[in-house]
């Protein structure tokens, strides 16, 4: 048995209310952490929300609440969302929870011989909640192309985490493996960024500039910079540096971030743990972008899909399926809503329904629901486990849908009907037994990815009696979607 699992999912800016992008990356580490206790590791699976810096106050001026109001009403959004797409998490942490909070500036204090005071001067998008370069500030003529907005010239005093003097080691953690950043182009990525030099990074703001955030600790004109202190969440949601968990749980086993936020994950965060003296997370799996028809999801356009839209007409199972199998793991991926409905048709109703009700129709008229002794299968099922372990899920879902065809290939050359007008009986009883314990494999296989599909083929096979189906495997309901 392996030692404990813990994984966990970037934690969402409370600035915009949850899509399908996020989802994704809900469900991806849903299956990490169902399969993991399917295999019995004990398990621990943190999300949550990041919930202070300007972007929030501004938000929540224009909406006349006080940002803790606001962010209460969207964090509730994200939470009902795991909820909705039945992910199995053991923790939701938010940023303004007051345990994260004293934890974050017990962080702060024992980082503080890596802390230094200086000023910064550099151009800012209270949008990005980041600076960027004179380059990039050029190259844009001087207006933030995501927010459509001018970067601001700042000059001001900060605090400062001196990352350089951890430069060679994350370097060297992640060019041998010990942080491994998957997929390889996404090392590639960070370690171009690493060779052209890392910098010591700002991480306060002055009180009078951003005043929503956590109190910098002995210096009452200072907040910590959001982006640093929400990194902290992977820890403090464990009770670092005193509980339990923080001890049996600690260094995470994945991490799933988008390959947006891949330079604070696989740079910055390692810098703060190995200034705390603490082991790096293990593996950094860094996913793409889902675009809708081909083009970029955006309120401007119009074409942003939220998860409920999809839930709401085929269920949390098929959102889970398609996006686990029909987005690449590894790149970016589109969303449509025909590709959804010829997934559903083709692949869910027509290959893997199609089977469960055939066999159970043929094990009902053919043997009066008694299936008998179930045989154990012997398909080669290793790739489907090293494609989890390696975060593949696109080619997991494919390894488990090479069954659901054997299954029905296997149907149509056994023929049972054929058999059944001869009369031999066990021969029969053997081939239907065969069948049923190979969808009962699938439903195994299908189980961290599909739950709830995954539970009614084991409740139609597993006791050796045909418990038939109450209506389709996949229902779905009649409601058009506004996007469609």
């Amino acid at each position: 048995m392996m030692s404990n699992f813990y994984v966990t999912t970037s934690i969402p800016y409370v600035n915009s209310d949850p899509h399908i992008g996020f989802g994704m990356e809900l469900v991806m580490a849903d299956v990490l952490a169902r399969y993991m206790r399917q295999h019995q590791t004990p398990t621990l699976f943190v999300t949550g929300t990041d919930e202070h810096g300007g972007k929030i106050a501004e938000k929540a001026t224009e909406l006349k609440l006080t940002p803790q109001e606001f962010s209460d009403q969207v964090s509730e959004k994200f939470r009902e969302l795991t909820k909705t797409l039945n992910i199995s998490n053991d923790r939701f942490i938010r940023t303004t929870d007051p345990e994260h909070e004293q934890r974050a500036q017990t962080i702060w204090k024992n980082l503080s011989k890596y802390i230094y005071k200086g000023k910064y001067s550099g151009w800012y998008c209270t949008g990005d909640e980041a600076y960027f370069s004179e380059e990039v500030v050029k190259a844009n003529n001087g207006i933030c192309p995501a927010h459509n907005r001018p970067y601001e010239k700042l000059e001001e005093e900060n605090y400062f985490f001196k990352l350089t003097a951890f430069a060679p080691q994350i370097k060297q953690a992640i060019e041998t493996d010990s942080l491994k950043v998957v997929p390889e182009h996404r090392k590639n990525e960070i370690m171009s960024v690493i060779n052209q030099g890392l910098e010591d990074i700002s991480i306060s703001r002055p009180k009078d500039k951003i005043s929503w955030g956590v109190a910098v600790p002995g210096d009452t004109e200072q907040v910590m910079y959001v982006w640093f202190e929400a990194l902290m969440n992977y820890i403090t949601a464990l009770g670092y540096p005193d509980q339990p968990d923080f001890k049996d749980y600690w260094p995470a086993n994945v991490q799933i971030v988008g390959k947006d936020i891949l330079r604070f994950h696989a740079a910055i965060w390692p810098g703060m743990l190995l200034a705390l003296g603490l082991p790096l997370q293990k593996i950094l799996f860094v996913h793409g972008f889902i675009n809708v028809d081909g083009k970029k999801m955006s309120k401007t356009l119009g074409n942003v899909v939220a998860p409920e839209d999809i839930i709401k007409v085929y269920s949390a199972d098929v959102f889970r399926y398609f996006f686990l199998r029909h987005i690449p793991s590894y790149e970016d991926g589109d969303f449509s809503w025909k590709r959804l409905e010829s997934a559903y048709n083709d692949e869910l109703a027509d290959q893997l329904g199609n089977a469960v009700s055939r066999v159970a129709a043929m094990i009902t008229n053919y043997q009066k629901g008694l299936i008998g002794d179930i045989p154990a299968p012997d398909h080669d099922i290793g790739p489907y486990h090293q494609s989890i372990d390696d975060c593949h899920f696109d080619r997991a879902l494919d390894e488990v849908w090479e069954q659901v065809k054997g299954v029905n290939q296997y149907i149509e050359e056994t023929k049972p009907w054929t058999i059944a007008k001869t009369g031999d009986a066990s021969h029969l009883r053997e081939v239907l037994a065969y069948a049923a314990a190979s969808l009962l494999e699938v439903s195994s296989l299908l189980s961290p990815f599909m739950p709830e599909t995954a539970a009614k083929i084991y409740e139609v096979f597993a006791s050796g009696i045909l418990k038939p189906l109450n209506g389709p495997l996949f229902p779905k309901q009649e409601v058009e979607p506004a996007q469609k």
